[in-house]
């Protein structure tokens, strides 16, 4: 049997080019290196912008690496194991997200292995999946958001997505009328509250917004408000969207199963990687809900070109000016390209996701500021 060898991290933080706050201007990346006991290598990788980082980064190597050695290098057939391990420090949150880094490598390993793409080992059932263009905009003026809009446009995206949730209702009705009147009467608009609001609220704006052909409203409460969502289902007619703090498939299925969402998009590292992953895919077409991936297209929309067809087509967030490879934190080319609306992949190995400089065995320490800003320290 192969086993996990090793498991080696890094912390670093990737500059954003777009800000998503006057306190957000970098994500936290913790870069993982695995070798199996017959000497093949992964890449993975930890993610999570603002909060918990050095946390998730300690996870993975005081516990999750400690206990992943030596045990199966087969991706799947740890994760539950190694889980169940962790639960005493909480089921979901920064375990998850920490379960990503090695998960991510144990798949990136065997499709090197392999000689192919994770796509490939998972089964590309498309070439193609369209992307919706998305912006963490809320703070910016209304020329700022139509000029946003705008170059989506003129980039061939027919969705996109805003932030909602100004204190004044008046002022998120003007901002989504006037997108609304840019992008016309064809192209799929969402909006996104970011759990801004509570019952009350969220029922009184949906209902004022909803005017403007709206194809959902994402997180409109708390994300771990089942009763709140819930009620909140039976009195509105937007497709509520959710799943980006969900954790857990048993979490995402309490939500299905008492209709509080039509639309799922768990964020495939704070699921905890591509396994738990795969099984959340599995639970929203066994309940007819559609699903959009949260995030990191340059991960999630390879799972897409391998996911099962639905009634629902799916869609691939893309966040203007945030993907790595555009950030130039990649060791090699983007394994995906967007142009003209949709995604495709590129020629690469594994993931082909390697954060810069390349990790290796030898780099087993994160308190060199170099490396926490992604530069080489030599």
């Amino acid at each position: 049997m192969t086993t996990i060898r090793s498991l080696t991290t890094r912390l670093q933080r990737v500059p954003l080019a777009r800000p998503w706050a006057a306190d957000v201007t970098s994500v936290g990346v913790i870069a993982t290196h695995l070798v199996r006991s017959d000497g093949v290598e992964g890449w993975g990788f930890s993610w999570t912008p603002q909060i918990g980082a050095h946390a998730v980064e300690a996870l993975l190597r005081h516990d999750i690496g400690p206990a992943a050695v030596g045990r199966s290098a087969v991706p799947g057939e740890t994760w539950q194991d190694l889980w169940e391990h962790l639960h005493e420090a909480g089921g979901a949150g920064i375990t998850t997200i920490a379960l990503a880094g090695l998960d991510l490598a144990l798949w990136d390993a065997q499709a090197r292995s392999d000689g192919s793409t994770v796509s490939e080992s998972i089964g590309r059932r498309r070439e193609r999946v369209r992307a919706y263009g998305s912006g963490v905009n809320l703070h910016y003026s209304l020329d700022e958001l139509l000029a946003q809009v705008q170059r989506w446009i003129d980039s061939g995206f027919t969705a996109v997505k805003i932030k909602v949730g100004k204190r004044d209702l008046a002022e998120d009705l003007d901002r989504v009328a006037a997108v609304r009147d840019l992008l016309g009467p064809a192209p799929s608009l969402m909006i996104d509250a970011n759990q801004r609001w509570d019952l009350e609220r969220a029922a009184t704006s949906v209902e004022a917004l909803s005017r403007f052909d709206l194809a959902w409203i994402e997180e409109p409460l708390r994300a771990d408000d089942l009763d709140g969502h819930t009620e909140l289902a039976r009195r509105i007619d937007v497709p509520i969207a959710l799943g980006e703090n969900l954790h857990t498939v048993h979490r995402f299925g309490d939500f299905l199963r008492a209709g509080a969402a039509q639309i799922v998009q768990p964020n495939v590292v704070r699921v905890g990687g591509i396994t738990p992953f795969l099984r959340i895919a599995e639970l929203a077409a066994s309940h007819g809900a559609a699903l959009h991936p949260h995030l990191l297209p340059e991960l999630s929309g390879q799972l897409a070109l391998a996911l099962a067809d639905t009634a629902s087509e799916v869609l691939v967030e893309d966040v203007e000016d945030a993907g790595f490879g555009a950030l130039g934190a990649l060791v090699d080319p983007s394994p995906v390209t967007i142009a003209g609306g949709w995604l495709t992949e590129n020629a690469h190995a594994g993931l082909g996701i390697r954060f810069s400089p390349l990790l290796t065995d030898a780099a087993a320490r994160t308190d060199d500021p170099a490396f926490r800003a992604g530069k080489d320290p030599s």
